[in-house]
């Protein structure tokens, strides 16, 4: 069977990420598969990227996001992170010439791929959902949106107000060109998929729940004095990690959400204790003060320094508003690192509550506080907390595991 993955890049950003190790995965268990994509950071000859990371093919990509970004100049107050995908583009030649069995989408925006183009692609269709734009108007989370149930339209990310906006343009053309897709869609988390389940584009649809997955032989527990001494991160404080792509920017992330959190730490007893670090972001002269000395790394990309960041730290707490599957607590629970988090979205798939972490009540940031003292507070709890972490990951989200799933669901769909 010949696997073609779809995704914008290979491995920048969680969704790539996560699409490039189901791509890993089917080469650890003697299965071939190519990634076609827009713009390709690896070395790997089976991706294939329409431009590469540097140069020409950098600008071609930078151009085609800002030219398809043009219509929402028309919304003031739109929301930064909206796709359209409007713009034409040479996938279904290219598909073409490679010829697969199946092709297995992921994150397709940043105007990589049209909406029109996946009925030109006449192949049996599996979409892994990395968020909620295939079912919505050009959203990526919907926040406390429900209008992609219906028809979009009046959208609040837009700022719009009328029931004929960009969001009903898009979901329209959704509606009209998808209609009689062979598709099948896969939901990393059980969150995700009763969204998907209730939005009226993909009601009618086969959905599976497939969680992504983690290299764990990447991803494991480093010694933890060693992986401080290779981060310049002090040997006798217990460390809380928060971080993400944008960490400090991206409000959905939850950033907003740390310094009342480690300032009520630090006034219970703690801030002799603790202390802060940060990765996906620098130091700036208008972050706030938590409370607790705090340690920036700036972006971390390759494994082998998010293993160590992830091994050095006690505790990671991401407080996040609306998410799928994280990748960061993932590969956080794979290093040994018991997480905290709000109850919500695919979090609950991820953190098993006072037995690999905590999940506090949503937006609770009382509870959150509590949740970080918790697991920090008796060394034996933690470490029977960070046990079940790591078995968790090797039981569930190994890449072989995943792989051996999506394979079964591609030969059932081609049997359909």
């Amino acid at each position: 069977m010949n696997v073609l993955l779809l995704s914008t890049s290979d491995v920048k950003g969680g969704a790539a990420r996560a699409a490039y190790r189901l791509h890993q995965g089917f080469k650890n268990i003697d299965h071939h598969s190519q990634m076609l994509v827009q713009t390709k950071h690896t070395d790997d000859q089976q991706v294939i990227g329409f431009s590469d990371e540097s140069g020409i093919g950098k600008i071609t990509a930078g151009s085609r996001l800002s030219l398809g970004q043009l219509p929402l100049r028309f919304y003031r107050d739109h929301d930064s992170f909206y796709s359209l995908q409007w713009l034409p583009d040479k996938i279904a030649s290219k598909v073409i010439q490679l010829n697969p069995d199946v092709i297995n989408l992921h994150w397709i925006c940043n105007s990589y791929l049209q909406i029109e183009t996946l009925a030109k692609l006449n192949k049996p269709l599996v979409w892994t959902l990395h968020d909620m734009w295939p079912f919505t108007g050009g959203c990526h989370y919907s926040r406390e949106c429900d209008r992609y149930m219906a028809s979009c339209g009046s959208c609040p990310l837009l700022g719009s107000s009328k029931d004929w906006d960009l969001s009903r343009w898009v979901w329209q053309r959704k509606a009209k060109a998808w209609k009689n897709l062979n598709l099948t869609i896969v939901s990393p988390s059980y969150w995700l998929a009763k969204c998907a389940s209730s939005s009226y584009l993909f009601q009618d649809l086969p959905i599976k729940v497939i969680p992504n997955s983690i290299d764990t032989k990447k991803y494991r527990p480093i010694n933890r004095q060693v992986a401080r001494k290779l981060l310049r991160l002090p040997q006798d404080k217990q460390l809380v990690l928060f971080g993400s792509m944008k960490a400090t920017r991206d409000k959905r992330k939850g950033f907003q959400f740390l310094q009342p959190v480690l300032q009520k730490l630090s006034q219970s007893g703690w801030q002799d204790k603790l202390e802060l670090v940060i990765f996906g972001a620098s130091r700036s002269d208008n972050l706030p003060e938590f409370g607790l000395p705090s340690h920036y790394v700036g972006n971390l990309n390759d494994d082998l320094s998010l293993a160590a960041v992830y091994s050095a730290a006690d505790i990671f707490v991401l407080p996040s508003v609306q998410d799928n599957l994280p990748n960061t607590i993932m590969e956080a629970i794979a290093c040994g690192t018991p997480c905290v988090a709000f109850d919500i979205g695919g979090i609950p798939d991820l953190i098993e509550h006072q037995k690999n972490g905590y999940l506090a009540q949503p937006f609770q940031t009382e509870d959150l506080a509590q949740g970080i003292a918790w697991v920090l507070e008796k060394e034996e709890r933690h470490q029977k907390l960070s046990h079940r972490a790591r078995e968790k990951a090797e039981q569930e989200f190994t890449m072989q595991i995943q792989a051996s799933r999506y394979l079964s669901l591609f030969k059932e769909t081609m049997d359909n």
